[in-house]
């Protein structure tokens, strides 16, 4: 078996906790600020209707209810007995404050619940939505963490894929977030088009500078009755192969803060709907690959981690 070359999230979690841990998403139904017009329309590019909650459950249940459906099926399954619940679908900062409120305090009804992961846009952190996490993370003594869908620090390629912000706003929130506690969450995505290598490289320092916690990388799908849909039916997309996707993650680990904990190299998209995902390649021997790749370049996260405090000056303070 191979050695591990970069932070896994599942022994994160195990040394965190003492104990497995799970999450369990929960899907609501919602909107963006990207949908309904107030900083755009349509939604990026590559999204669909569902937003990112095709793997949970129906959002017609309760809050209540997905957890224990959900905790149900993985304590059977894997004989594990707390969980963080996800909120995963939609922008769920976006959700008037009063209600917000309320279906944070419902995930914690469940004494199984020992953590709160938050998903949502890099502008929908607001001061008074954090405020509240922070009491209630005091109150109820249980992990919070909020996760950015950043997708990429190339503000030109945000506004190509109809992002509504740029890196700005992600700056600001990982600040807000930070000054109150939290740890924070960075989604990646590696293939985006018209992103270079410059750029995966850059997205692995600005995650690194910020001090963010975890990481989340995307390899991107393309789903049916998106705009990136119609793009890729129409052949106006150029997309890297699986070989330059795997060199991607390899150099984004490597200039990547040897502290932060990668939840995943690559992800997966709705299989109904489904135009491209991971090069027709089940993720998992992706995975195998990629820390294959590690282990015979002897290469590893952090090994090119040697560019803040003062690069510059490095080679003169040594002397």
């Amino acid at each position: 078996m191979i050695k591990p070359r970069y932070r896994i999230y599942s022994k994160h979690l195990q040394e965190k906790f003492q104990q497995r841990v799970y999450k369990l998403s929960i899907n609501l139904p919602g909107t963006c600020p990207n949908r309904d017009g107030t900083v755009g329309v349509g939604g990026c590019i590559f999204c669909d209707e569902e937003g990112s909650g095709f793997e949970g459950l129906s959002n017609s249940l309760s809050i209540g209810e997905q957890i224990k459906e959900n905790k149900e099926f993985f304590k059977k399954r894997f004989g594990v007995t707390k969980f963080i619940a996800y909120f995963q679908s939609f922008t769920n900062t976006y959700l008037p404050l009063e209600e917000f409120k309320k279906n944070m305090l419902e995930a914690t009804l469940d004494e199984d619940v020992i953590g709160i992961s938050i998903s949502t846009r890099p502008d929908c952190i607001h001061d008074s939505y954090l405020d509240f996490l922070k009491e209630l993370k005091e109150e109820k003594n249980i992990n919070i963490n909020i996760e950015l869908g950043l997708q990429t620090v190339n503000y030109h390629t945000l506004k190509r894929i109809n992002r509504g912000h740029t890196l700005a706003e992600f700056i600001d929130a990982i600040l807000r977030i930070r000054a109150r506690g939290f740890e924070s969450v960075a989604h990646i995505i590696l293939n985006l088009p018209g992103d270079t290598m410059d750029d995966v490289i850059e997205n692995a320092k600005i995650i690194s500078s910020l001090g963010v916690d975890y990481v989340k990388l995307h390899s991107l799908y393309i789903v049916k009755d998106t705009k990136l849909g119609n793009m890729y039916e129409n052949g106006e997309l150029s997309l890297i192969s699986l070989d330059e996707y795997i060199e991607r993650v390899i150099t984004f680990i490597e200039y990547l803060d040897p502290e932060i904990i990668i939840q995943r190299l690559l992800g997966k998209g709705p299989q109904k709907t489904l135009l491209f995902c991971n090069w027709d390649t089940s993720w998992w021997k992706i995975k195998d690959r990629i820390e294959l790749e590690l282990f015979q370049r002897d290469t590893y996260q952090g090994k090119k981690f040697d560019y803040l405090n003062g690069k510059a000056l490095k080679a003169k303070l040594v002397k």
